[in-house]
């Protein structure tokens, strides 16, 4: 319960800041290209790295919560013992897929720390970004591992259905 309290807390407010950055330079750079005529010098770059820590910091999140997509038309069709393992199975292959993931970009992270890679314009390290998409998808790995073990009931009742 506290690692879950944690979790909403640090993600939320990781992605809800980036957001607000976001919605802020958004405002002043049409505000001021429209008024000014002039932009805010690598808003397109500082956008690109907000919506990453975005997207990152809230995947724990929605996987945590369930709020993925789901097809579900012929869940009424299905036995529950079958649910139980299709739903054992489906988070396994996530877990696996995000580890796997995280891996690779921390790796990736790593060579652009050593090669120095930056951003075009306002010359940002590229490598704490990578680093925290390998952190983030690792750990969103292994919430798909702890969801495993969740009563299906719980899915069912929360998060979104297509």
């Amino acid at each position: 319960m506290i690692l879950k309290k944690l979790l909403e807390t640090v993600c939320g407010i990781l992605a809800g800041l980036a957001l607000f950055a976001i919605m802020v330079l958004t405002f002043l750079d049409v505000s001021g290209r429209k008024m000014l005529n002039h932009s805010i010098t690598g808003s397109l770059e500082l956008t690109e790295l907000l919506m990453v820590v975005v997207i990152f910091g809230a995947l724990p999140l929605v996987s945590e919560r369930g709020e993925h997509v789901v097809f579900d038309s012929l869940d009424a069709l299905v036995p529950d013992a079958l649910k139980r393992v299709q739903r054992a199975l489906v988070h396994l292959l996530c877990a696996a897929a995000l580890m796997a993931l995280g891996w690779l970009m921390w790796q990736t992270g790593t060579d652009f720390m050593a090669s120095g890679e930056t951003t075009a314009q306002l010359k940002i390290l590229k490598a704490p970004f990578i680093y925290g998409m390998g952190l983030l998808c690792g750990f969103t790995g292994l919430i798909h591992l702890s969801l495993i073990l969740r009563p299906l009931d719980h899915e069912e009742t929360e998060g979104g259905a297509l």
